[in-house]
C-alpha cells in the first residue's frame, strides 16, 4: 500500500523553512504540537477577506479584514454579554414595532372620525394631515 505524502498546509509551510538535515526529524506528534502551540488557522475560509498595505512616508502598514461567522467556543463573560446585546436589541424591536403599530391604529382611529375622548386630541393626526397628506 502506497504512503500517503500529502501534508497539511501548515506542516508544509514549517518544513520548508526549516534546513535540510533536521527536515526529516519532527514526528508526526511534534508537527501536531507545533501546529496547536503557534494557533495555525487557514485563514482563507472568510467570507471577506480584504489584505493590502499602505505607504506613509518611509513606513509601510498592513491591514486585513476578515468577517465571517464566529465558529468558535465562546468563554462564560462572552457568552452573557452576547446574551444581554440580544436581550437588548430584542427589546428595541418590540417597543419600537409596539410603537409604530400604536400610531398606525391611532392613525387610522382618527381617519375614521373616531373620537374616544371628547375635546382632547394628541395632534399627530393634525400633523399628519398638513405634512404627510
Amino acid at each position: 500500500m502506497e504512503e500517503e505524502t500529502t501534508k497539511d498546509w501548515f506542516e508544509e509551510g514549517l518544513l520548508k523553512r526549516l534546513p535540510e538535515d533536521i527536515r526529516h526529524t519532527f514526528t508526526q506528534e511534534q508537527l501536531s504540537a507545533l501546529k496547536i502551540a503557534f494557533g495555525a488557522r487557514k485563514w482563507g475560509k472568510h467570507p471577506v477577506d480584504i489584505r493590502g498595505t499602505l505607504k506613509i512616508w518611509s513606513w509601510r502598514y498592513y491591514f486585513v479584514i476578515l468577517l465571517g461567522r464566529n465558529r468558535r467556543e465562546l468563554s462564560r463573560a462572552e457568552k452573557k454579554t452576547a446574551a444581554f446585546i440580544q436581550a437588548f436589541f430584542l427589546l428595541t424591536f418590540l417597543t419600537v414595532s409596539t410603537l409604530l403599530g400604536l400610531l398606525t391604529l391611532y392613525l387610522i382611529k382618527s381617519a375614521a372620525g373616531i373620537d374616544l375622548f371628547p375635546g382632547f386630541s394628541l395632534g399627530i393626526w393634525g400633523w399628519f394631515k398638513t405634512n404627510i397628506l
